[in-house]
């Protein structure tokens, strides 16, 4: 053989050593499935459905291990106390494996807030609303007889006195602030005569009082979630399809006669919840 074949015979030698390891990697990479970021909307009140269904959604990113990190994305006032409680242990379980990053859109407030304090790492926008950290509670009646109802107490009708009403509300406001104080800690920039008036505010003051950690998009939390889970080449998954969630629109404000709904709970109750003002006419 000469010199020129045995050259030759090198290179192609050379080269099968190259393409092989190269094919056979490129084989492997669409074999193994991407990492993913999920993506859990709150685009609602906090009440029994919509609890429900950001707890499958949370759940979902629990069990399946492509799912390495997990963005929150907020639009919402709050809502129910024992529903709000539930996702947030829900949360704090999957926190516990993987990181979570909030992203407020228009709000996250009261319990919205409560789920964000939360979270690895809090990003709103600079008119978002934020904070109304809080609770409100609508108390019952006073007890009066029913002359056609026969209970065997005198809270039997109505559950309770109405002063153990505001000591339940009272439990659960320190409950709120002990939230805030665990997931912010020293992050938070003002006292607790500021950061506990109930108090909402915008993106960029929520970020300057520690309330949030930076300005940005649900664009820069997928960034951040995927940073905090040390991966690349990510994709991002809604998690709601992906995990049988149906769009639902409940009936948790009060409705008025002609159809408007109006920025109320339907029911008496202890709320973690924003309420606006209604405008003047």
């Amino acid at each position: 053989m000469s010199d020129s074949d045995n050259r030759w015979e090198r290179v192609r030698t050379g080269l099968f050593w190259i393409v092989i390891p190269l094919i056979l990697g490129v084989l492997i990479s669409t074999a193994v499935p991407r990492p993913v970021v999920g993506v859990i909307r709150l685009e609602d009140a906090i009440y029994a459905q919509s609890a429900q269904n950001m707890i499958k959604q949370i759940q979902y990113a629990a069990e399946h291990p492509e799912v390495r990190a997990v963005v929150l994305v907020f639009d919402s006032p709050g809502g129910t106390v024992v529903d709000t409680e539930a996702v947030y242990m829900e949360l704090s379980r999957l926190r516990a494996k993987k990181p979570v990053v909030t992203a407020v859109n228009a709000m996250a407030a009261s319990g919205a807030y409560y789920l964000s304090a939360n979270t690895d790492f809090i990003y709103a926008k600079p008119t978002s609303l934020v904070g109304n950290i809080g609770v409100i509670g609508y108390l019952p009646p006073s007890p009066f007889v029913v002359e056609d109802i026969i209970t065997t107490g005198p809270y039997k009708l109505w559950g309770a006195p109405r002063d153990s009403d505001m000591r339940q509300i009272e439990m659960v406001k320190q409950g709120f602030f002990q939230a805030v104080k665990l997931g912010r800690g020293n992050k938070l920039t003002a006292g607790d005569e500021v950061i506990f008036t109930g108090q909402i505010w915008t993106g960029v003051d929520a970020v300057r009082l520690g309330i949030a950690d930076a300005l940005g998009t649900e664009s820069d939390a997928a960034a951040k979630a995927a940073e905090l889970a040390m991966i690349a080449n990510y994709e991002v998954a809604d998690l709601a399809p992906l995990a049988g969630i149906q769009t639902f629109s409940g009936f948790f404000f009060i409705q008025s006669p002609d159809g408007i709904t109006l920025p109320y709970p339907s029911e008496a109750g202890v709320y973690m919840l924003y309420i606006p003002p209604l405008p003047v006419k």
